[in-house]
């Protein structure tokens, strides 16, 4: 009977034991299955999030094309005879097309636009926008593009060669493309693509404007745009997957583009246009051609400077960089550009050669500046700057300037008819008209 009891126990023991493994088993499987689903849960709720996100955005858009059709559809009526416009301007500060065009040239840049071009056809007919016997396709690109092609360099992407023929191959692919400088500094090129949009968007036969380089920067002009109701003529060309944060508070239509633009940024392009600086060293008494008893007048930062000719590209065969550990004007560094025109034997190492840089230097080897400096951007702009600080010796000697406005040196005092050192006859720009008695007024329009 003792055995027996004792078997009963173990039999029950048995049981419960098996009974507690098989509970754990199936509790630890809904656990890893609640987990699953919670996971699954967040997945949808986060795809919710996006679509409802898309939703918003593409609603907005559509009301704001609506809005800009209403208000369209009068001046058609109106004018049939116009084409409508389909223009296209790219900050080219901001965006590039893929290496892989650059680096062909030529062939690389028709090809871009041929590419590029059937994008934008797909589209418009994505769009309906088909009813129409043509439509007139401008493309419109701005850059710094010297800032861009030392971008370029830099980052071992393409040659000085390589992007300027990619860009003539781009530009005649169509004689509607058009590539142009906006000139040194960030702000130039921001200031003409705005010009461009603001301007263009408002014309009637203007079905679409296709944006593309966007940053915060264009946030204002896009609400302004906006409050007219004019934001559903803009479309912003998107070269990623993922849209920029700008891009996002932009609550207009937007068309990715795959295999065209690159995605990421080039090196930090010059933000603003140096200023002209105050007052020359007395070290750089001496300047090709100019007597050294003379005092050059300075600009102060709320002077208007004279237009200077765009420096030219020069890449030397044996490039020095600058020795950033020391100002500019230092020996054994890049020679600040006040001091560009020093006649000094004793430094080993000459500061650059204007006319090399800004024009042709006739002088060679027999130069006796530098003509092996790699100059950044800002250097050329501040050695463009300073030299038309220095009058040009053909004006000054009463002849006739046979550069022109391509001139590096100063046909014009900075400081005008107000000049200080002409009152005492020590000014420099000796020659006639250099001291015009005004200047005329650039008159913007709206």
């Amino acid at each position: 009977m003792a055995v027996t009891t004792k078997q009963l126990w173990d039999n029950a023991i048995s049981q419960l034991h098996d009974l507690s493994n098989a509970t754990l088993y199936q509790n630890n499987e809904l656990q890893a299955r609640i987990a699953e689903l919670e996971a699954e849960l967040a997945a949808v709720k986060m795809a919710y999030s996006a679509v409802a996100d898309n939703v918003t955005l593409d609603k907005k858009a559509h009301n704001a094309q609506m809005s800009s059709f209403n208000r369209q559809m009068p001046a058609f009526t109106h004018s049939p005879a116009q084409d409508p416009l389909v223009l296209c301007v790219i900050d080219g500060d901001r965006l590039l097309f893929l290496r892989s065009f650059i680096e062909h040239g030529y062939q690389g840049g028709r090809q871009a636009a041929q590419v590029f071009t059937k994008a934008i056809a797909q589209e418009l007919v994505e769009q309906g926008l088909t009813g129409f016997d043509r439509l007139s396709f401008w493309v419109t690109i701005y850059m710094n593009k010297r800032a861009v092609v030392n971008a370029l360099h830099n980052d071992h992407i393409a040659t000085a060669e390589q992007f300027e023929s990619f860009l003539v191959g781009f530009g005649q692919a169509s004689p509607r493309f058009i590539v142009m400088d906006a000139g040194p500094g960030r702000d130039s090129t921001e200031a003409k693509v705005k010009e461009y949009v603001k301007t263009y968007i408002r014309l009637p036969q203007t079905l679409r404007v296709f944006f593309g380089g966007i940053d915060g920067n264009y946030m204002a002009m896009y609400n302004s745009l906006e409050q007219e109701d004019l934001a559903g003529k803009l479309i912003l060309l998107q070269p990623s997957n993922n849209p920029s944060p700008a891009m996002r508070q932009m609550g207009t239509r937007s068309l990715r583009l795959e295999g065209l633009f690159m995605e990421e940024r080039l090196s930090p392009l010059p933000i603003a246009r140096p200023g002209p600086l105050v007052g020359i060293p007395d070290a750089c008494m001496g300047m090709n051609g100019v007597p050294s008893n003379g005092l050059i007048s300075p600009q102060s930062e709320s002077q208007c400077s004279m237009p200077t000719p765009p420096p030219g590209n020069r890449t030397p065969e044996n490039p020095r960089m600058v020795d950033p550990s020391k100002p500019l004007h230092k020996r054994g560094s890049l020679p600040q550009v006040s001091c560009t025109f020093m006649s000094n034997p004793s430094h080993r190492e000459p500061p650059p050669c204007n006319e090399h840089y800004l024009m042709t230097c006739s002088k060679g080897a027999n130069c006796k500046y530098s003509h092996e400096w790699l100059l950044s951007p800002e250097q050329l702009d501040i050695l463009a700057r300073n030299a038309k600080k220095a009058p040009c010796n053909y004006l000054k000697n009463g002849l006739i300037c046979p550069y022109g406005d391509n001139c590096c040196w100063g046909h014009v005092c900075p400081s005008g008819a107000k000049c200080f050192h002409l009152s005492k006859g020590k000014c420099w720009f000796k020659g006639d008209g250099m001291h015009p008695g005004n200047f005329p007024q650039i008159v913007e329009f709206a």
